[in-house]
């Protein structure tokens, strides 16, 4: 199996991503050029955080013109698994790849400190190695992290278990003071309806080692790696 890593101008979280899934978990990896419009070869694709054409726009809005993201579209309507973290997020939401949009957080402010975030379904490909209901401490790093969708959309994510993760406090407690952003239900990670694509705000790839802070983010990258092996 091998991973991809797609490089916009402006990712900042590419390198991440790229060492978590060498240097951690040892697995194939290679970064995917922005202008690429071939991405046969790869099991599954990290769009990863930072600023993609600055942002400029829209968070994400530009890059959803990207080449490359034809090809993405395109891997991912086969079945590929996809990931978006942060701004790959808000790009695949501006893609249509996931519903909904990811707004200015509720403080106008840019949040950068360690969340926890409950497991709301652990049967994806994305969390099958984490216990239901379980509380993951991963980082955030956004200012447009605000989860909004209409109330249809929500009902359908909520009723059809695609609702990833959800902002918590330690516990695992579901409350307002919980919630960094202002996110819709406290949502911070959703899949798509046939479950290969998922996009979380958390950054699991910067919660691999005890060394930088804690490793349950390896439970995310770790699942999709024994999915697909």
């Amino acid at each position: 199996m091998k991973f991809g890593v797609v490089q916009f101008p402006g990712s900042n979280c590419d390198q991440d991503a790229y060492y978590a899934v060498r240097d951690v978990l040892k697995q194939p990896v290679e970064y995917i050029w922005h202008q690429s419009t071939d991405v046969s070869g790869f099991d599954c694709i990290i769009l990863p955080g930072g600023f993609s054409y600055g942002d400029y726009l829209r968070t994400g809005a530009v890059a959803k013109f990207s080449p490359v993201m034809n090809a993405v579209q395109e891997f991912a309507a086969n079945g590929g698994k996809l990931i978006g973290i942060c701004n790959g997020f808000q790009i695949l939401c501006e893609s249509g790849l996931l519903p909904g949009a990811l707004i200015a957080n509720n403080g106008l402010r840019f949040i950068c400190k360690y969340v926890n975030v409950r497991v709301e379904n652990n049967t994806s490909a994305f969390s099958h190695k984490c216990s239901k209901g379980q509380a993951l401490s991963m980082p955030i790093a956004h200012h447009g992290g605000n989860y909004y969708a209409d109330a249809d959309t929500i009902k359908e994510l909520e009723d059809n278990n695609r609702v990833l993760l959800r902002y918590c406090d330690e516990r695992g407690n579901v409350n307002d003071s919980s919630n960094p952003n202002g996110s819709i239900n406290n949502i911070a990670g959703i899949i798509n309806a046939k479950g290969n694509i998922a996009g979380m705000m958390p950054h699991p790839e910067r919660a691999m080692e005890a060394c930088l802070g804690g490793t349950d983010g390896k439970l995310i990258l770790q699942s999709i790696v024994e999915r697909l092996h």
